[in-house]
């Protein structure tokens, strides 16, 4: 694990009680798969990172350090496939939301992938996500509402909770995007919906094809949806195969065309 400069074990990595990211969530993250060993897509990641930092107004560290920091941890790590978070906060702060001048806090840590599943079960939450917020499309540490959704899920027997937006559209997951067939048209929440730019989704678009839209809420649904998937970095394409305990077709034929195309990307490591 780095922190701040320096190689660690796990038992002796630690963060301040006063660090901002802690007292009030004021930081940002980035998930990458670890795939043949490598960190997959890391330039998209890193572009990301810096979107979000931006977004919360404060500075990131530059691409070259956060990537010292990766390779020193890969270099420590017998890790082939797993995961590897890059979390940084806004630095030390204040017991309230006020920040502070100091230089922003980096941490990086590898992981194993964890239990794998070849399909997901959906429950759509009665919260909505705003797409005017401040953090709308940023990915920042502040998941308190997503920890609350896959709490509202898991209840319902579900592995992932999906949201709407406050207009009534279809936005998002609680760390995925959302895909959907409807009438032979393969369609996603458009970015104005609120959703996180995901780099799987960015990557499904680009090598299966896809149309952004806005997808009212309630099409959303078993009798409407010919097929369904989610996509993120460590579930890849996941076939859906039930919307609020009703269930669904899976793997669909379009399901299969875009997991095919996207398994054909990570050969090149960094696309």
């Amino acid at each position: 694990m780095f922190v701040n400069g320096k190689l660690l074990s796990e038992k002796e990595a630690s963060v301040s009680v006063f660090d901002h990211g802690l007292v009030v969530g004021d930081g940002v993250f980035e998930t990458l798969l670890v795939f043949e060993g490598k960190p997959f897509a890391m330039r998209r990641h890193l572009e990301r990172l810096q979107r979000s930092a931006a977004g919360l107004g404060f500075k990131a560290p530059g691409d070259a350090e956060v990537r010292e920091a990766v390779e020193a941890v890969m270099a420590a790590s017998d890790i082939t496939l797993g995961r590897l978070r890059i979390t940084v906060t806004a630095g030390l702060g204040p017991l309230g939301s006020g920040r502070l001048d100091g230089p922003p806090t980096l941490v990086v840590a590898a992981g194993e992938l964890g239990e794998e599943h070849d399909r997901a079960e959906i429950a759509v939450v009665p919260w909505t996500r705003n797409e005017h917020g401040a953090l709308a499309g940023l990915k920042t540490t502040s998941y308190a509402e997503n920890a609350l959704a896959l709490a509202y899920a898991a209840e319902r027997g579900a592995d992932e909770a999906i949201f709407g937006n406050t207009a009534g559209m279809l936005c998002e997951g609680t760390g995925s995007n959302v895909f959907l067939v409807s009438q032979g048209r393969l369609i996603t929440p458009t970015l104005s919906s609120g959703c996180l730019a995901g780099v799987t989704r960015a990557l499904v678009l680009e090598r299966h094809g896809g149309e952004e839209i806005d997808v009212p809420l309630e099409v959303f649904a078993p009798d409407t949806v010919d097929e369904a998937f989610l996509t993120s970095t460590l579930r890849g394409v996941q076939p859906i195969s039930a919307i609020d305990g009703q269930p669904l077709e899976w793997p669909g034929p379009v399901t299969k065309q875009a997991a095919g195309a996207y398994l054909s990307v990570l050969a090149e490591i960094d696309p």
